[in-house]
């Protein structure tokens, strides 16, 4: 099969590379889409240390089941469109992780076109049926890529309980930031967003939020009166611009994915007491709902499109200044 693969001297297409071995209670997927996320660049950059096909952000059709299932298992699931959690965890009842609902922790998982398991960058993929979330009607094959980066901006209202008084300001305009702000504004809170492009503060704007340049807030700094700091950087040193933005004992939430390094003076989180929340992967059915109820619209976020064949190209766009969500069909 055709597959977009990371080795240690770079990113490949192979046209001849294996299917996914059978394993049981795993579902074999055809891929139609596939987004590309900034932890994709950040692995090509080093992040992780994964060589192997890259890709978490997809939807696709479910072909083969392995093992021995129902036949109400075979029919809920036999060529449906299907997103898919990207952990695929041991699901054993004596793991302290899985047994309590937290295989994104589970020491024996592997992830999804990250670490020890095939992406979605392929014709083919394979996950747990555990792992499968059914693709409304009503959601199109764009609109579900974005469900697994959606899902990890519904796990900050997991994480941190937002009254409707509260401020929240999200610390980039790029991908993730423009998800986070879709999201947190369902909460009724003012949310801002800092950014150093207009055309992306923008598009926030237009969902109700209060648009910040980057520029105008290094010239005005906030009077740190933000009750939480979504860093959506993609870089080192958003957590640090963080922590010059939010109120003693105020909140920070990292989502950013980097391979560089930070070197941080940590005295003012203990100073000021501030609370660091690191946030991944998050529940797909609050994402799922609000797509199928057009609560959120991600369309205006897509930059370009691009198929397999000219994945290569697709990844050289995608790192380019300015751009947001570059999609691969298969």
């Amino acid at each position: 099969m055709r597959a977009l693969v990371n080795h240690a001297s770079g990113l490949t297409l192979e046209r001849a590379y294996p299917r996914p071995e059978a394993h049981e209670g795993e579902a074999l997927v055809r891929v139609l889409q596939v987004g590309i996320c900034n932890t994709d660049i950040e692995i090509v950059r080093g992040y992780m240390d994964f060589h192997g096909v890259l890709g978490h952000e997809f939807v696709g059709v479910v072909e083969e089941i392995y093992g021995e299932i129902s036949a109400e298992l075979l029919h809920r699931w036999q060529g449906r469109r299907v997103v898919g959690e990207i952990n695929a965890a041991c699901y054993h009842t004596h793991c302290y992780y899985c047994s309590r609902g937290m295989p994104m922790h589970c020491p024996q998982r592997t992830t999804l076109g990250i670490s020890g398991r095939d992406g979605a960058f392929a014709e083919y993929l394979q996950l747990p049926l555990e792992n499968l979330h059914l693709v409304p009607d009503t959601v199109s094959n764009e609109e579900a890529v974005f469900v697994e980066p959606l899902a990890a901006n519904f796990e900050i209202l997991e994480q941190l309980h937002l009254r409707p008084t509260e401020r929240v300001a999200i610390l980039g305009d790029g991908k993730m930031g423009q998800l986070a702000a879709q999201v947190l504004t369902l909460s009724g809170c003012e949310v801002s967003m800092i950014g150093k492009h207009e055309e992306k503060l923008a598009l926030a704007e237009k969902r109700g939020v209060i648009p910040r340049t980057l520029q105008e807030v290094e010239q005005h700094p906030l009077a740190r009166n933000v009750d939480v700091v979504v860093e959506c950087t993609g870089s080192a040193q958003g957590l640090e611009m963080a922590l010059r933005m939010v109120r003693p004992r105020g909140t920070v939430i990292l989502k950013s994915t980097v391979a560089d390094r930070s070197n941080l003076h940590l005295a003012s989180i203990v100073i000021d007491e501030i609370r660091v929340q690191g946030s991944r992967c998050g529940p797909f059915p609050p994402a799922l709902h609000t797509l199928s109820q057009k609560l959120i619209d991600v369309r205006p976020l897509i930059s370009a499109r691009y198929s397999l064949d000219d994945a290569l190209t697709a990844f050289e766009h995608a790192q380019q200044k300015g751009v947001l969500k570059v999609l691969v069909k298969v």
